[in-house]
């Protein structure tokens, strides 16, 4: 493809239009959804401004990362990996457009930054509280309860309950975006075709999940949002299955991020010391020359720190971390980047069946250091009970909060005031936006199975939680219960 061939559908690709149609000015006002008069920012630009005034991304800083409830402050959450991810994808970007291929291609140089930062912000923006034990949790309680689920759904629809035990914050953060982050209408955040494109790493739905396949191995949008994910990838070029090129580059930054960052933290929480890390990754890196040179450099730091003689263990450890943190996200970052130019047909076709890591010279100091955290500290049994512990909430939750939603929902208006006091106290519990998109007629949504939207007011009110949130309504709802005498409701 030739230089405007490659132009052209990079501009489709960085389609800035949005969803929701604009309104004519009234009075000599602007209306809702136009801009603002002499706006210096271009409309994607604009779109990493709504993500990060946005709650969802406030409420990040109260969600576990990977060490659940952690009293380390220095230790990340969900709101800092964000940060972190957002930051390392808009350098990325203003690197990638230096690229004189980028130079016919309009606004690339502020657009393509911007969408990364905007994406990188709001990647683990509809992950449940307790991290990655959150999305375990829900699973769990859907499929137990399958059985009995499946005796009210009709098997034609049976497909759909995929969606629920096989839930994914990745399609729930789309739905946050497109739908639930009410303002005045439906349209969520209402961001441009681009951002929302690139925000979906996996662009297919739950009924066509390929392992085998980046784009496929988890599904990035629920039934009830298809349409809009197909409108979506429709208006920049692509289908179902067909990843965005700066979704490749967003996962990159996540995975640098997330293995680089969590062995720092592994170390912050003394689980293990920067020695064991050199060790580790020098039994594991044999002869790769990226790791070892990784390696090799952090360890001259560090010689040079031990020298100055007044740092505790503790201090040498921390700063060692810091300058390994450096060398190694540069040096991954720079081998993504080049993979990214070597791979350029694959990624901007969406057809590249690999993430952009896997294909980059950093692929070996990435899997050993996930290696790393798993044995030095995702599994130590300090991790682990706090885990199980946010587990068990949201288990319990899920049971409370089921039992008003099924029981209220199912009421109609002159019934509500005669149903239980606690299924009505629990279902008042439940966000006001959410209830409002569940009870909408006009909704496109509304077409779906009702159990479907039941259940969907189920997650989309365990996953709006904070951990402190979670475990405070938890408290809550069980005094409430003990309470009412009602110990002996059927909840399951």
């Amino acid at each position: 493809m030739g230089d405007s061939g490659i132009a052209n559908l990079w501009e489709l690709r960085l389609n800035d239009r949005r969803r929701k149609p604009k309104s004519p000015a009234v009075s000599g006002t602007i209306a809702a959804g136009n801009e603002l008069p002499h706006d210096s920012r271009t409309e994607i630009e604009r779109d990493f401004d709504r993500v990060l005034f946005s709650t969802p991304v406030r409420r990040l800083a109260d969600k576990t990362q990977v060490f659940p409830l952690d009293r380390n402050d220095s230790v990340r959450t969900r709101l800092t990996h964000s940060y972190e991810v957002s930051n390392l994808a808009r350098s990325m970007g203003v690197a990638i457009v230096q690229n004189p291929s980028f130079t016919s291609v309009r606004n690339s140089s502020r657009d393509i930054p911007s969408v990364l930062a905007a994406i990188g912000l709001a990647h683990d923006i509809g992950n449940p509280p307790f991290g990655h034990q959150g999305e375990h949790a829900i699973r769990h309680w859907f499929t137990q309860r399958k059985t009995s689920f499946f005796t009210e759904i009709q098997d034609s629809e049976r497909y759909l309950f995929n969606d629920f035990e096989l839930f994914e914050g990745n399609a729930q953060g789309f739905r946050l975006l497109t739908r639930l982050q009410l303002l005045n209408d439906t349209y969520g955040l209402d961001l441009t075709y681009a951002t929302l494109a690139a925000l979906m790493k996996y662009p297919v739905s739950s009924d066509s999940i390929d392992e085998a396949v980046a784009a496929k191995k988890k599904f990035g949008f629920f039934f009830s949002e298809k349409t809009i994910a197909e409108e979506v990838l429709s208006k920049v070029g692509l289908s179902s299955g067909k990843r965005h090129p700066l979704a490749y580059v967003m996962e990159a930054c996540d995975d640098i991020a997330y293995v680089v960052l969590d062995a720092e933290d592994t170390v912050k929480k003394g689980l293990a010391s920067f020695s064991d890390l050199v060790a580790f990754l020098k039994h594991e890196a044999k002869t790769d020359s990226l790791t070892l040179r990784v390696v090799g450099e952090s360890q001259k730091k560090h010689e040079e720190y031990r020298e100055i003689g007044n740092l505790s263990p503790a201090e040498l450890n921390d700063i060692s971390m810091q300058r390994f943190r450096v060398f190694a996200i540069g040096e991954m970052i720079r081998a993504a980047i080049q993979a990214f130019f070597d791979n350029h047909d694959s990624l901007v076709s969406g057809c590249q069946h690999q993430p952009l890591l896997a294909i980059s010279q950093a692929e070996k100091l990435r899997s050993s250091l996930k290696k790393f955290s798993l044995r030095h500290g995702y599994s130590h049994k300090s991790v682990i009970a706090i885990e199980l512990n946010g587990f068990n909430t949201i288990q319990s939750l899920m049971d409370l909060m089921w039992y008003g939603i099924r029981t209220m929902t199912s009421v109609s208006a002159n019934q509500y005031g005669s149903q239980h006091p606690f299924a009505r106290y629990v279902f008042s519990r439940v966000s006001e936006n959410y209830r409002r998109v569940f009870a909408d007629p006009s909704s496109d949504i509304s077409t779906l199975p009702t159990w479907y939207r039941k259940f969907q007011l189920l997650t989309d009110m365990i996953s709006g939680m904070t951990d402190s949130y979670a475990l405070d309504l938890y408290r809550e709802l069980k005094e409430v219960q003990g309470a009412c005498d009602c110990n002996s409701l059927n909840l399951k």
